[in-house]
């Protein structure tokens, strides 16, 4: 498996992008190439957009925490100017350079990836939290807070209690599950990103919610980050 530098992104045609995800989608590992118990320490993901004139930015953010402390070991952050266009189901060709910048400031790595996203939930099995998996050569999770529609997929409201979840389900292959963390409360949508398995997958989406908010915790701190960040540099570059 020969993986395309990221620098070489912003030539992609959309063929090229969507032929890249299906001879990716043959190298996904749904079994867990970890222990549950020797996780350690969680990585979460998340990316702020915002346009300045006609540039359209936006910045990554990583937080690393300890996993049994629940404390933050380290985060960083990159901004930069975004050059892939938008295209359906190959969003991942925008975020992915500055996820792996990011990544590769971490003084610390991360047993595990938890994306503000999806990772095998996606038409070509090939989400950011999956397309991202090959580079950070880790474990990663896809964690949405919304539902990404995938053609033929269907799956039923889970119950109304914080536990329940369902299967969402294509072809009788299990793509995700709607996860409700908490009482009365929307579901979240979790999925395989890669080297791990659904089960541990909805596991550790209960193991890092608190009662503060209904995502889990590394991907709320990270989303948090991002819009300081954000502000932060609208602020500089205004």
């Amino acid at each position: 498996m020969k993986l395309l530098e990221i620098n070489q992104f912003s030539t992609l045609s959309e063929s090229d992008c969507i032929q890249i995800q299906q001879e990716l989608s043959q190298y996904v590992v749904e079994k867990n190439t970890i222990p549950l118990s020797e996780i350690q320490t969680v990585a979460g993901v998340d990316i702020a957009y915002w346009k300045k004139e006609e540039t359209e930015w936006a910045v990554c953010c990583i937080v690393v925490l300890d996993v049994h402390k629940k404390t933050v070991i380290e985060q960083k952050h990159v901004a930069d100017k975004i050059n892939f266009p938008y295209i359906p189901g190959c969003f991942a060709f925008r975020e992915l350079p500055l996820v792996i910048q990011t990544a590769a400031k971490l003084s610390h790595q991360p047993n595990l990836f938890l994306f503000d996203g999806n990772g095998i939930l996606h038409p070509r099995m090939m989400g950011l939290a999956t397309h991202a998996s090959f580079y950070l050569k880790t474990p990663t999770i896809g964690i949405a807070k919304r539902y990404f529609q995938v053609e033929g997929a269907q799956y039923c409201i889970p119950e109304s209690t914080a536990g329940s979840y369902t299967n969402i389900i294509k072809e009788q292959k299990i793509l995700g599950r709607a996860i409700r963390t908490h009482t009365n409360i929307k579901p979240i949508f979790a999925s395989v990103g890669n080297y791990i398995d659904i089960d541990t997958v909805t596991k550790l989406a209960f193991q890092f919610t608190n009662k503060e908010s209904h995502i889990p915790i590394p991907t709320r701190l990270a989303d948090l980050e991002t819009h300081k960040m954000r502000a932060e540099l609208l602020e500089v570059k205004s």
